[in-house]
């Protein structure tokens, strides 16, 4: 087990598998670094896959201060996982909170950023429901500390966008369950309140998001509602771009269908190292309907 020491003082529990170019997976709130096993299997036969748990995800640290806890400190851990392991840049794979965090990430350290892919992405940012989320993330984390991780996991790994892998595939939605169920539930109601909570909206990043200068994949599932218009606003701002919708899938797309999500991943990260993801062709005019002259 090793761990890396952020610049806060937090302990992060990290794991590399395979040699090559890092890929660095960045984990949503329900899960952790076991929700990327199957991703980590098959990339690291080429590449050097690297996971952590983010602060208030035992073994790391579990800070009890909620001011240790928010969207700009996420991205800093990320910046010191691969300071920590020496790496200047890595491709970022980022699910729902951790592709939030990787977004950010890929704005404010574009150096260190070969490529990005965003999964999952968009829950509260929807301007008319802003106030909506942000209320449920604090009733969510009162749950957490009244009940538990292991009692609260039921009700939250139940929620609708959870639904299509329950269907799928009952055994691996039972093991995302029963290890959300090992989280601990103070870090799991700091998360939700300081990170998943206070986090700002995807629509407020169209300036910084216009600017992006790395190549990126934007995923969803077509049963995941709230990630849906986030994802067509994204490949719409960001220049590098490229959308890919999962048909009958929900939330838990690396999960759900992890076969599709990995050639899409693999096929992209392809791209990228050819040089061949580009952005949109000036010709291809998106404000273009017929072209008569």
């Amino acid at each position: 087990m090793a761990f890396v020491t952020t610049t806060d003082g937090v302990k992060l529990n990290v794991e590399e598998t395979g040699e090559g170019t890092p890929l660095l997976f960045v984990h949503e709130f329900a899960g952790d670094q076991r929700s990327w096993e199957t991703q980590v299997r098959h990339f690291s036969r080429r590449y050097r896959c690297i996971t952590f748990n983010a602060r208030g995800y035992a073994p790391s640290d579990v800070p009890h201060e909620i001011e240790k806890y928010s969207q700009r400190r996420a991205v800093d851990d990320i910046r010191d996982v691969l300071d920590g392991l020496n790496i200047d840049s890595a491709h970022v794979v980022g699910l729902s909170m951790g592709g939030f965090s990787a977004l950010h990430f890929a704005a404010a350290y574009a150096s260190r950023v070969k490529s990005l892919v965003v999964a999952g992405v968009g829950y509260g940012s929807e301007k008319h429901l802003e106030s909506v989320f942000r209320e449920a993330a604090q009733q969510a984390a009162r749950q957490f500390e009244t009940l538990g991780c292991a009692e609260f996991s039921h009700i939250y790994c139940s929620a609708a966008a959870r639904i299509p892998l329950l269907l799928k595939d009952p055994r691996g939605w039972e093991e995302f369950r029963r290890m959300m169920g090992e989280h601990d539930s103070k870090g799991a109601a700091l998360t939700m309140r300081g990170v998943q909570g206070q986090r700002p909206s995807i629509y407020d990043l169209e300036e910084p998001l216009s600017r992006l200068d790395v190549p990126v994949l934007i995923v969803s599932g077509d049963e995941d509602d709230h990630c849906l218009q986030p994802a067509l606003f994204m490949k719409r701002t960001i220049p590098a771009s490229g959308l890919a919708i999962l048909p009958k899938t929900g939330h838990t797309l690396n999960l759900e269908e992890p076969a599709m999500f990995n050639a899409l991943v693999a096929d992209f990260l392809a791209q990228v190292e050819q040089a061949a993801w580009r952005p949109r062709d000036p010709r291809s005019n998106p404000a273009e309907i017929v072209k008569t002259s």
